[in-house]
């Protein structure tokens, strides 16, 4: 009889990032890319809630995202509308970083 351990999956939450410089890692906490990046103070325009679909369109440089509804605006392949999607893995979007609330990159420079 030939015994097998039993495999452990770690599953590492993604880390957001504007331009390659880290914004936060993405949690269950966050509802979806949107409310994480405008908790974080990112400059994103977004209509979402006032009922335009396509405002938050955003180019993902590397890294993916699924959807929680499906995406009203029609999109390219490098891009994902943070209203309704989450990453699935580590993901670098093209927002400038200036005037978010960086903590990971504070953290990597005092290191």
């Amino acid at each position: 009889m030939t015994m097998s351990s039993p495999t452990l999956t770690f599953n590492k939450a993604p880390i957001v990032l504007l331009r390659g410089e880290p914004l936060l890692l993405y949690t269950t906490e966050h509802r979806t890319l949107l409310t994480a990046l405008e908790a974080r103070k990112v400059s994103i325009f977004s209509e979402c809630r006032s009922g335009f679909c396509g405002a938050c369109k955003t180019r993902v440089r590397s890294g993916s995202v699924t959807y929680l509804t499906t995406p009203l605006a029609e999109l390219k392949a490098d891009e994902c509308l943070p209203c309704c999607c989450v990453p699935t893995e580590d993901l670098d979007l093209d927002l400038s970083s200036e005037g978010a609330d960086m903590p990971l990159l504070r953290v990597k420079h005092l290191a």
